[in-house]
């Protein structure tokens, strides 16, 4: 897919109302992802189990079905670039030094889909100045997450509100950090996907904001949460750790706002960083003196 330049950032306090055609196409969107993802795993599962395989008489569908869900899922994922509400602003998530892998400041859907309220989503990577993040293909791809300087790191409220999701109990599994590591990665998320979206972010935390806006903290780590649903937090109170939980390749936070709680029909809210300090990097990221987004690949310290 294209990248593109998300538009100039501008940012405010509270949340916008997204337009009606917004909240539509990110449900579309997620279900069309959903559709090939199941499609290809009942071929695949046709082609490799023991039996008759796909009958005849479909054969001549699958390549046309197939290229009809690719298509619409790619068209789809095409639209976000027009004009957008501002960011909403939430303080620090994370201390330390970091590096954003998706980001909206690059190209919008972040994720390259609309589906479960991604669409201005952020992946932030413990990076410290002494190199100790294992490079990628370390090990062959699948090194334990205690590997990683991410792991365990302590996951901070944006902004204050009312817990209403809490979910800890998934396993941190192994990091998938290679080209040998990436297609059982992908292969593994649509397994999620097709399941449900509880195994897509894995441990998580959701919290409402009160305007209409629900941060989701997302790939938390096994046994650190520290909040259950129904607690009122403050911004910078600490939600739990880090983890590698759920459709994750490595250890790190991934950060979205949505207008519902549950991401399974949500669409996704625009939000940018305070108290973060972007470094110098080719492209950069967004800043309009109020808030910040950083481009992918781009490092920043916050806290």
């Amino acid at each position: 897919m294209t990248t593109r330049t998300a538009p100039p950032l501008r940012t405010t306090d509270s949340a916008t109302p997204l337009p009606r055609w917004v909240r539509v196409l990110a449900r579309v969107h997620g279900a069309a992802a959903r559709a090939l993802c199941a499609l290809v795993l009942v071929l695949v599962a046709l082609e490799v189990l023991p039996g008759p395989g796909l009958p005849r008489a479909l054969d001549p569908l699958v390549a046309p079905v197939l290229l009809v869900l690719v298509v619409l899922a790619v068209v789809l994922a095409r639209f976000g670039g027009g004009p957008r509400p501002p960011a909403r602003l939430v303080g620090p998530v994370v201390t330390g030094r970091w590096q954003a892998l998706s980001t909206p400041a690059d190209r919008v859907p972040s994720h390259g889909t609309h589906g479960y309220g991604q669409t201005y989503a952020v992946d932030l990577l413990a990076d410290p100045a002494d190199g100790s993040r294992p490079p990628f293909t370390a090990g062959g791809g699948f090194l334990p997450p205690r590997r990683f300087p991410a792991f365990g790191r302590p996951v901070l409220a944006g902004s204050g509100g009312r817990v209403v999701r809490a979910s800890g109990r998934a396993r941190d599994h192994r990091s998938r950090n290679s080209w040998l590591a990436l297609p059982f990665l992908f292969l593994e998320g649509a397994l999620r996907d097709l399941v449900s979206w509880r195994l897509v972010v894995g441990n998580h935390v959701v919290v409402d904001h009160g305007d209409g806006s629900f941060a989701c903290y997302a790939h938390l780590r096994r046994g650190s949460l520290r909040v259950r649903r129904g607690d009122v937090v403050a911004a910078g109170d600490v939600l739990g750790g880090c983890g590698n939980s759920g459709n994750s390749s490595e250890p790190h936070l991934h950060l979205q706002l949505m207008d519902r709680p549950s991401p399974a029909l949500a669409a996704g809210i625009p939000f940018a960083f305070t108290g973060t300090v972007l470094e110098p990097a080719p492209g950069g990221g967004q800043d309009d003196g109020r808030g910040v987004v950083p481009g992918r690949g781009q490092r920043f310290s916050a806290g």
